[in-house]
């Protein structure tokens, strides 16, 4: 049974890796993320990982397509994947001394129809002083990643409690991703 990748994140790929999941193929989806007005975090999670799936799913139908997307949210605002310092300094003073949440949509397209999940981590992170936001943003990891810091980086240091799935703050939640798979007849280590 072939197994599409439907996204072009090296954490995912070293996520599947530690559970002994190696892709055939890795086909990017190429769709609209936007946020529609009213979309709460967790419709827009589940809503971006069943439209990959079926994006690539069309022209692999007969592989199993993973597909998964995953969204910081304060609130029922969404966080945005951080390109630029004046939005790192946004999110970092959004999320200081508060509570948030990582929430990762997987979905699993197949010859067995669409299978999707929602996964959802609580992370509290601490009261960064100026200087703490000074170094983060001197790093230069946080470029590209939801709500602007990695939790498999430097950005660890600053989160006080988590409370759920820690790969799924990294970008995928391993342990009910391989469930997925082995519902679905995938050949599991």
């Amino acid at each position: 049974m072939r197994l599409v990748l439907a996204s072009a994140s090296p954490r995912r790929l070293d996520l599947l890796a530690r559970i002994g999941v190696h892709p055939d193929t890795i086909v990017p989806a190429d769709i609209d993320e936007s946020v529609p007005a009213g979309e709460l975090p967790r419709d827009h999670a589940v809503r971006l990982a069943r439209e990959k799936a079926e994006a690539i799913a069309k022209a692999h139908p007969d592989a199993l397509v993973l597909a998964a997307d995953t969204v910081v949210a304060v609130g029922r605002r969404i966080l945005p994947k951080v390109e630029d310092e004046a939005t790192l300094r946004q999110c970092m003073a959004l999320l200081s001394g508060r509570r948030h949440r990582v929430l990762t949509g997987v979905s699993l397209a197949g010859p067995g129809g669409l299978r999707s999940k929602l996964v959802e981590t609580m992370i509290a992170m601490k009261r960064l002083s100026p200087e703490e936001v000074n170094y983060y943003a001197s790093h230069g990891e946080w470029r590209g990643k939801a709500g602007g810091y990695a939790l498999q980086g430097y950005g660890e240091v600053y989160v006080r409690h988590i409370s759920g799935s820690y790969s799924n703050v990294v970008g995928l939640p391993l342990a009910e991703t391989r469930l997925m798979l082995k519902n679905a007849g995938y050949p599991l280590p």
